[in-house]
């Protein structure tokens, strides 16, 4: 039985990179203000990218359960140069499962994930293109170039979560990396067969290995509206992403056990020898409750942490799917784009 995948037959050439072509994933929550606008700068990149390397393009837009009309709006956009997918999921399952679904439903070899918000300037597409078709690069991903405009403590806590994510794991995540990012036909392949629920797209996209290059940028001001990930939905995607790809949590929590049993043993010597040399007893209640505290909320959080892998096991062991599509469009550019779309309702 074979353990492994051989994708060796998708290398990309500057020969065959137009005739695989290039799917651009884009997950949209809420965005109805700003998709018109960002369709309108899509063509233009795919019209550049045609002209420049034949590279013929689709677009695939995620709907996420948007509660405004985004549905509606990406229903109505123009397949001008580039094909058009709508994918309508049946509720908000969170952006991984929108990227999973829109890597499912990309039908050109090349994907580029980028976001909906207008943040991820288009511009920049030009400049992975050339990493993937001219220098041979199988994961083009991007990454900010600083945090100089951000709170101190969110830098720390960004800074922390790398750090800690990447403790001990052989294959590291680059820090500041986003979900904007290029992945080569063959790269596409690979990420497809990883069969995990739980997923954690930024740490998966490094995991699979291939040659990969970092682009820095500076994320342009939202288009319109604020984002929707606040404080306490940060942390919780941090903890998602941490039990999801390492075993770093598990770590530092056996260490921690390792650090107090180390300071209950000295503490313990010091007693003894305070008692030998002084005579004198030491006080017991405040030490004791003290100590029964500390290990008492030491215990719970350790519980805590392999409660969290424990629910991971039980989705995987589940096996429930990842996203449901509620309504899917496509249509092709041409002469009759108008009337090329086609639609179907699927629950898949």
């Amino acid at each position: 039985m074979t353990l492994g995948s051989d994708v060796s037959g998708l290398t990309t050439t500057a020969a065959n990179a137009a005739a695989q072509g290039l799917s651009i994933v884009v997950p949209v929550y809420n965005e109805a203000a700003g998709l018109a606008l960002l369709h309108e700068r899509l063509i233009a990149l795919a019209r550049t990218l045609k002209d420049r390397y034949g590279l013929a393009c689709e677009v695939v837009y995620v709907d996420d359960g948007s509660k405004d009309n985004t549905l509606s709006i990406a229903r109505s956009l123009v397949p001008d140069t580039l094909d058009v997918q709508v994918v309508s999921l049946s509720r908000n399952f969170g952006k991984e499962a929108a990227l999973m679904a829109g890597l499912d439903h990309a039908r050109r070899g090349a994907v580029l994930f980028m976001d909906g918000d207008g943040q991820h300037p288009p511009t920049l597409v030009e400049k992975l293109v050339s990493h993937w078709v001219e220098d041979g690069y199988d994961v083009v991903y991007t990454a900010k170039a600083h945090r100089d405009n951000e709170p101190f403590l969110r830098r720390l806590a960004v800074h922390g979560f790398y750090a800690l994510i990447n403790w001990g794991a052989r294959q590291k995540i680059p820090e500041d990396a986003g979900d904007f990012r290029l992945l080569s036909p063959r790269a596409v392949a690979a990420l497809r067969q990883l069969p995990e629920r739980n997923r954690f797209f930024k740490g998966l996209a490094s995991w699979i290995g291939f040659r990969q290059i970092r682009v820095d940028y500076e994320p342009a001001p939202r288009s319109h509206g604020v984002t929707t990930f606040s404080a306490t939905r940060l942390i919780g995607l941090s903890i998602e992403g941490l039990t999801s790809f390492s075993v770093a949590p598990l770590r530092f929590a056996s260490l921690l056990g390792v650090l107090l049993a180390t300071a209950a043993f000295i503490f313990g010597l010091s007693i003894l020898w305070e008692v030998f040399t002084t005579g004198k007893q030491v006080p017991g209640y405040p030490s004791l409750v003290i100590g029964l505290m500390t290990i008492g909320g030491v215990q719970l959080i350790m519980i805590g942490i392999v409660g969290e892998y424990i629910g991971k096991i039980l989705s995987e062991l589940k096996a429930r799917p990842i996203y449901f599509v509620a309504e899917h469009s496509e249509k092709r550019a041409g002469p009759d784009a108008a009337a090329a779309g086609s639609e179907r309702t699927a629950a898949e």
